[in-house]
């Protein structure tokens, strides 16, 4: 996220805020149709992300910048906010991608991850029963795996990475950032991990 007024490098991305992985921008299209801004704070959500065909979906719904979210196109400090909405276990390295955005936040800035559930998704989590979850081994790896409970989605087709609740944590303190919150979502067994994290002063 970029405030209003904020400085980038050459080349990047426009003033407003930054998401990291814009996928195709639905998510700030639900805010507010036609003009996406961020509810009372003034800021306009700029998509980061590497695919140019999700980036084509959401240009329109708010700007966009093609990079890759261990590299953004951003200079250190420039960002108020950042957030990152589940697309953590679609980048082979997110402990990368944590750091990059620990180094693009201003001291103070806050950056929120919504995530897939490390501990009850995965390769290793039978959901075929949502009562009754099944992990069978493989939760304490982290591999990029097609592995999949189902196969109606993407997952057993493309792959994911997986990281363990202890390593996506130290991830997120290994790049500096503060860890603030926490909250999780569905039932009867969670399938969203929500974290709110700070960038020291």
């Amino acid at each position: 996220m970029i405030a209003p007024g904020a400085e980038s490098g050459a080349g990047a991305v426009p003033e407003g805020r930054e998401r990291v992985g814009g996928r195709t921008g639905r998510q700030p299209q639900r805010e507010r149709p036609k003009e996406v801004r961020t509810c009372g704070l003034g800021w306009t959500p700029v998509g980061v992300d590497l695919s140019a065909g999700m980036l084509a979906h959401a240009r329109g719904r708010l700007p966009v910048a093609q990079a890759d979210a261990a590299r953004l196109p951003l200079l250190d400090g420039a960002v108020p906010a950042a957030v990152a909405v589940m697309v953590h276990t679609d980048m082979p390295d997110y402990a990368a991608v944590l750091g990059e955005v620990a180094r693009v936040l201003r001291p103070g800035g806050v950056f929120v991850h919504i995530g897939v559930h490390p501990c009850f998704c995965g390769g290793f989590a039978d959901r075929s029963d949502p009562d009754a979850v099944l992990l069978r081994p493989g939760y304490l790896d982290s591999p990029w795996t097609t592995e999949s409970w189902t196969g109606q989605g993407l997952r057993d087709k493309v792959g994911a990475g997986h990281l363990p609740l202890p390593r996506l944590f130290q991830a997120f303190l290994n790049a500096g950032l503060v860890l603030e919150g926490f909250t999780e979502q569905g039932a009867p067994t969670p399938v969203v991990l929500g974290v709110r994290a700070r960038k020291p002063l």
